[in-house]
Formats: structure tokens, sequence, C-alpha cells
């Protein structure tokens, strides 16, 4: 394959990455599989297969993998890079309006109608996830129990995945039956695809590989967090920040809806950088701009060193913050692949790699239910308390602080998105106009 059609062909494709994880997939699956006939179809599931069991954005981890299978490691590092490189760019953006105007009537409006439409599209992700995923009782129960964990318990995050992860394995050791998927045949017509089905990459594993691109890996994803903290000490929002995000990096199993609620708890509760509403904010942004949903922390970082610049100038602290956050969450999505790409090549059709993803999909249906409570709660009412009762962790909303203009909006988008099919970004832009016509109106009266 050209590098330079290769390179065309991702850019074009990184415009046209709205609408989460399922429509990613779906754009670089009309592209490459269906209209250039690139790679075949059991090939490209198989790939979107191991993205699915890493932590971090699988649509943008199967741009990087198929990538390099098409031309290599800089295929993988064009094809990544080129598909988050849009939303970098517009969030950024839209994060520093969001600071310079965020108070204005027509802002308030238009946040007004996006917060109500994300619960909305939040609630969509835990159908179509939990749809696809919970294929037995075993697993439904998986997904209530995570739920619980953190709804009630406020159980740790990472901890809830593990053990969502040691469950799966206990089920296909125990009932594999609960594994069972029906699988398609390559159902591929016309043309062979340029990378078959039964096709072997040329590029093996080896120790000597491992260890280069491990080590190159590491080095590149550390060293701006260590200047950072030498420059502006360890105590600082940007090392706070690199930190706290790079391990989140680590955590991120099922996509950006699965790890929100824990970012939100975190960045609102325990540093301070926003507050809850805020975060809501940030999603319905993420979601109006091509590239991974995950892309929200760049708008929590830009307000967080903004907020905190510890010396520097407000504008220049808020931009390093969110290029170093940005920087720590996808460094890591390049070097699971380059790292692990070869191996899983060599593994096709083995089972029991897909053993693990099975309970660990299943948790995140009941992590992202949980994820929509926060919102839902944070968004239809102004006043949430949280309290304790026992083990138990439980946020009280105050029913007297209800906002019937929120939970109109919300009950629109829901019909738009479950009963008329909209697709995503049409939804949030009808919400944002009925928030934004709601604001002007009650400032006329």
């Amino acid at each position: 394959m050209p590098f330079r059609t290769a390179l065309r062909t991702w850019f074009a494709i990184s415009w046209q990455t709205f609408g989460g994880p399922a429509g990613q997939i779906a754009v670089m699956q009309r592209a490459l599989v269906e209209d250039k006939r690139w790679i075949g179809q059991q090939r490209f599931n198989h790939a979107l297969s191991y993205c699915m069991v890493l932590p971090g954005p699988e649509a943008q981890q199967l741009a990087i993998y198929t990538g390099w299978l098409l031309n290599g490691t800089r295929g993988g590092l064009a094809a990544g890079t080129l598909f988050v490189l849009p939303g970098v760019l517009a969030l950024l953006a839209l994060s520093a309006l969001y600071v310079a105007f965020g108070g204005t009537a027509a802002v308030t409006g238009l946040f007004a109608g996006l917060a109500p439409a994300v619960v909305a599209v939040v609630a969509q992700a835990v159908w179509r996830v939990g749809r696809r995923s919970l294929t037995h009782p075993a697993l439904v129960s998986l997904a209530v129990l995570s739920f619980i964990a953190l709804a009630l318990f406020a159980l740790p995050f990472p901890l809830v995945i593990a053990a969502a992860g040691l469950a799966g394995w206990l089920l296909a050791r125990y009932r594999p039956h609960a594994f069972h998927r029906s699988v398609g045949h390559d159902a591929d017509r016309g043309p062979a695809p340029l990378i078959s089905d039964a096709s072997l990459h040329a590029e093996a594993p080896g120790g000597r590989r491992f260890v280069r691109i491990l080590g190159t890996g590491l080095l590149l994803w550390g060293i701006p967090l260590v200047a950072v903290a030498l420059l502006t000490g360890t105590g600082s929002v940007f090392t706070t920040q690199g930190v706290f995000f790079s391990g989140t990096a680590l955590v991120t199993f099922g996509g950006a809806y699965a790890v929100l609620a824990y970012v939100a708890q975190q960045a609102v509760t325990t540093y301070g950088w926003l507050a809850p509403g805020e975060m809501v904010r940030g999603l319905g942004l993420a979601e109006t701009t091509p590239g991974p949903l995950i892309m929200v922390v760049q708008f929590v970082a830009f307000l967080g060193a903004y907020r905190d610049p510890g010396g520097l100038d407000p504008w220049a602290a808020a931009v390093l913050g969110a290029l170093l956050t940005t920087w720590v969450t996808f460094v890591p999505c390049f070097l699971f692949i380059f790292l692990g790409a070869p191996y899983i090549e060599r593994l096709r059709g083995n089972r029991s790699i897909s053993a693990g993803l099975t309970g660990i999909t299943a948790a995140v249906v009941g992590v992202i239910a949980n994820l929509g409570l926060y919102f839902a709660l944070h968004t239809l009412f102004a006043d949430v308390d949280a309290g304790t009762w026992g083990p138990l962790h439980i946020q009280f909303p105050d029913l007297t602080t209800i906002r019937p203009t929120a939970l109109a909006i919300t009950a629109a988008a829901l019909l738009m998105i479950f009963k008329l099919r909209w697709s995503v970004l049409r939804t949030l832009g009808i919400c944002a106009a009925l928030g934004l016509a709601t604001v002007t109106v009650t400032a006329l009266a």
C-alpha cells in the first residue's frame, strides 16, 4: 500500500469520526473493508477484538492497528495521530471559548441544552453495549453488581475492573456456554482484500523488538512528565494532572464512558479542577468534535490549569495542561498496539484471549450506567448531596431543586435518539438550540 495513499485516506477518515466509538468503527469498516478493500472482514474483526481488551479508546487503537498492518510502524503512527489530531485542535479551541465566554447568555443557553442531551447519549451507550455484550444471565448479573459496587459502595474503579476480569476468567473456565457468540463467516464479495484474512503480517514478534519498543515508548511517555515535574515542581497542577491521567490511561477499559465517572469524581471532588456540571458540559463538547470521547480529559485539564496556573500566565498554563494530558493519554495507545499486535497476529482463532474481555465488557455496562446516573443527577437537580449509610455511599438529590427545562430537554433527547433514531450530532445540535431558545425567552420575559 503506497504510504501517501494511506495518509490521504486516514486524513479523510479523521474528519468523519463523530458519534463515539460505534460511529468511528463504522467509518473505518466502510472505508477500509468495504470501499477500499484493504483488509478482510475477519482480519478487521480480530484487530477490533484485541483493541477492545486494551485500556484506552478502542477506535483509535483500531486505527493504529490497521495502519500498522498496511504500512508498518510509520503507518500506525500516522493513522493514530491523524485520528485524534482534529479533535485535539477543535476541543482546545472550544475549551478556550468556554473559559472566555462561558458566562455569557448565549454559551449558557447552549450548555443548558447540551447537558441534558448528554444524559440521553449515555443512556444510548448503556443500551448499545448491553445489547451486544450481555448474552447470558451471568453476564447481566456481573453488570448489575458492577453498577452497585460503584453507585452504592463507591468502590475504586480499577478494583471493579480487575474483579470483572477475574470473573470473566472464572466464567470461561466453569461456564463456557456464557461466552457463546454466533460468529459470521467472511462475507467478502468482489475483489480479494489487499490484506486477506489468512495472510500473516511480516513483522514477527521477538524479545529484542519488544525491549526496543517498550523502552522507546516509556521514554516518550515519561520525558514530558518528568520535565514538567522538574520545571514546575512535583506539587504543581501540571504534574498532578500528568500523573493522574497517566494512571487513567492504564485503566480506561471499555472506552471513555467507562472511566468518566471515575475521572469526574476525582477531578471534581478530590482535585477541584471543575464543577460537577462542567464535567457534563465538557462531555457535550467532546461529543460535538471528531475523535475519541476520552478527549474530554483535555477540557478537564484546560480548566484545572487555567484556574491554578502556578505563576504562569493562565492561558499558557491551560494550554500546557491540556496538551500534556492529551500526550499522556494517547501515547500508551501506540505502545500497546506496537507491543502486542505481532503476538496477536500469531494467535488469531485462539478463543481464550477474549475470555477476560467478556467479563470486563459486561462490567462496563454497569460502569456506564453509573456514569449516566451521575450525569443525570447533576443535570436534572441543582442540589445533590452525598451521604453515607453504613457501608453505602449514596447521592441524594434535593427534589425541590429539580430543573424543569433540563427534564424536558432530556425527554426530548431520549425521544430523538431511541424513537426517531436520530444521530448523536443531530440530537446535540437540536438540544443546544432548544437550550439557547429557552434562555433567550427567559431573559426577555
